[in-house]
């Protein structure tokens, strides 16, 4: 498994989903079982969780500067 398009794959989905989203900000760790169907150990989840958590924190920050440099 490619675990950095797993990350992408899952971001999208939580990104397009605000109720998911709210999910994610909540516990981030339940929400991607929820999402991947599977009840894996915390420290295996902790890991996609916080690479998701950087992606989505990178989008913003783009978003923003976007925004300053009017783009």
């Amino acid at each position: 498994m490619d675990i950095k398009a797993k990350i992408e794959e899952l971001t999208n989905k939580i990104k397009n989903d605000p109720q998911l989203l709210e999910q994610f900000k909540q516990d981030p760790i339940k929400a991607v079982e929820g999402i991947i169907g599977i009840d894996l150990p915390d420290d295996q989840i902790r890991a996609v969780a916080d690479g998701i958590k950087a992606k989505i924190n990178l989008d913003n920050i783009g978003s923003m500067l976007g925004g300053i440099f009017g783009k």
